[in-house]
């Protein structure tokens, strides 16, 4: 009722998508009995209570106790006459079961709430910070970013890292908040399993929990698609941080058969290593995933060991606009923008509204110019509906005369700061990266449509002398098709499909 009456747009500013009946279901049957009598359970942005009742209703089916306390938190003043109903009902159906419902509904920011259980002072009488701790915790919580400035931010800063997204301040607070025993229940974009922003964030949650069972979906679109919700999401099992062993790793298509899904368990450290610095979580779906994991793996070598690195195009469009040109003049180099980048190929000049083609040599732009010498281009961005995650493609800095070229902020380069890259070099490692085996090994971390420098450059690669001679090959046959490349990619490294 709330959904249907409320604008898609509003529920989007609020990060509000609330959770359909079959995965409420899942989660909530998610939860292992711990056979108390009486137990706690904390739902911190609870929306209508989906969660809460199908928690609620698996716990009393299988481990009877006999009293639940029930908080839960939710600012939304349009939504919290329909979750007072909710829990009006889940009351008396409690009491049909002979249980004892306390529900305590807090009409209140769960964060700026709760944000100070994150300090970790001990003193000699305990923590600093006290607070109830729970049994379970279940959550949806909202998806937005947050502004640097904005007052989530700066109440969570410790674990915050450039951009923050509010969902990641819910888990972090969830995690000091559980009993010894306790179990948290999350259903939550995956974009947090690797990067730079979410490191601080990483560091924090795997301190303070361990994950023991993953859930993965197929599709985007089905999971939310009431609320065309595009993020790829999943849910997640999490207990007070001890040395896990094993993380289960299940699979499915989507919401359909999220009752017969597809299950494998994996050593840990295979998933998330959480001795590592970057901590990144893997999410492999199958054999397939797995033997891909294995081979990279077994590569020492990264761009860093080889003298290249990567960087984010200094253009920014918007500082630059006075300079830029839609026709080439005496005082103007090429500008590449993301839509020039495909696989395999620049393509220049390509029009498109309020894309100029050209950049003015200027004192104003001299900062913005990178050297016209031999670099390997790449999209930082994919398209939600992009068969691929990753789309590279080969610069020469012979294909003009000119002195500079310009690459704008939402596009990478790859280069070798002290020197040039070999032309060899630049087709072998454009190569790898437009390949499907290196696309498959970048989606088993990465869940956004977002490609970062910072995930690029700790991705293991092969000798250096096998990316000179894949680079070669390809050079000789002058094939650039994406067929051909991913069987020469296959020569070399045998997986089983």
């Amino acid at each position: 009722m709330y959904a249907k009456a409320s604008a898609q747009k509003d529920k989007k500013t609020k990060g509000q998508f609330f959770t359909p009946n079959a995965i409420s279901r899942f989660m909530g049957e998610l939860a292992t009995p711990n056979h108390n009598k009486s137990i706690s359970i904390l739902d911190p942005g609870c929306g209508t209570a989906n969660l809460s009742c199908a928690l609620i209703e698996h716990l009393v089916e299988s481990s009877h106790p006999s009293e639940i306390t029930l908080t839960l938190y939710e600012t939304d003043k349009k939504v919290i006459p329909y979750t007072k109903q909710v829990l009006a009902y889940l009351k008396t159906w409690c009491h049909g079961k002979e249980v004892k419902l306390n529900n305590i509904l807090k009409e209140e920011d769960f964060v700026l709430q709760n944000y100070e259980s994150l300090k970790e002072e001990v003193t000699l009488f305990g923590e600093m910070y006290c607070s109830d701790k729970f049994d379970y915790i279940i959550s949806n919580p909202p998806y937005f970013k947050l502004a640097n400035d904005d007052i989530h931010t700066k109440a969570c800063a410790s674990i915050v890292d450039g951009q923050a997204n509010i969902y990641a301040l819910f888990m972090a607070i969830c995690s000091r908040l559980l009993h010894d025993n306790g179990q948290m229940i999350f259903i939550t974009p995956r974009s947090f399993a690797s990067g730079r922003y979410f490191q601080s964030f990483r560091n924090y949650l795997f301190k303070h929990v361990y994950i023991d069972f993953i859930h993965l979906f197929n599709t985007r679109k089905d999971t939310f698609s009431k609320d065309e919700v595009l993020q790829e999401l999943v849910i997640m099992r999490m207990h007070p941080a001890k040395n896990a062993t094993s993380i289960t790793v299940s699979f499915s298509q989507g919401i359909k058969d999220l009752d017969k899904p597809n299950k494998k368990q994996y050593a840990a450290k295979d998933i998330v290593d959480v001795d590592s610095a970057e901590k990144v979580v893997y999410l492999p779906v199958d054999r397939h995933d797995e033997a891909i994991l294995n081979l990279f793996r077994s590569w020492d070598g990264n761009m860093e060991k080889y003298g290249i690195r990567i960087s984010t195009g200094p253009v920014v469009a918007f500082r630059a606009y006075d300079y830029i040109e839609n026709t080439p003049a005496d005082d103007t180099v090429p500008l590449y923008w993301l839509h020039n980048v495909v696989k395999m190929l620049c393509d220049h000049p390509v029009q498109k509204k309020d894309k100029g083609q050209y950049i003015k040599v200027a004192p104003g732009t001299k900062a913005m110019l990178l050297p016209n010498k031999n670099y390997v281009l790449l999209r930082r961005f994919s398209s939600k509906d992009d068969s691929s995650r990753l789309v590279a493609a080969p610069y020469f800095g012979n294909m003009t005369e000119y002195e500079f070229v310009g690459i704008e902020n939402k596009l990478n380069y790859i280069y070798r700061p002290k020197g040039h890259l070999r032309r060899d070099e630049v087709m072998g490692l454009t190569v790898l990266l437009d390949s499907d085996i290196f696309d498959a090994y970048f989606r088993t971390f990465n869940g956004n449509i977002n490609v970062s420098a910072t995930e690029l450059r700790m991705m293991p690669l092969p000798a250096i002398e096998t990316i000179r001679e894949i680079g070669k090959k390809i050079i000789l046959r002058n094939n650039y098709s994406i067929d051909y490349i991913n069987d020469l990619v296959m020569e070399y490294f045998k997986i089983d499909k």
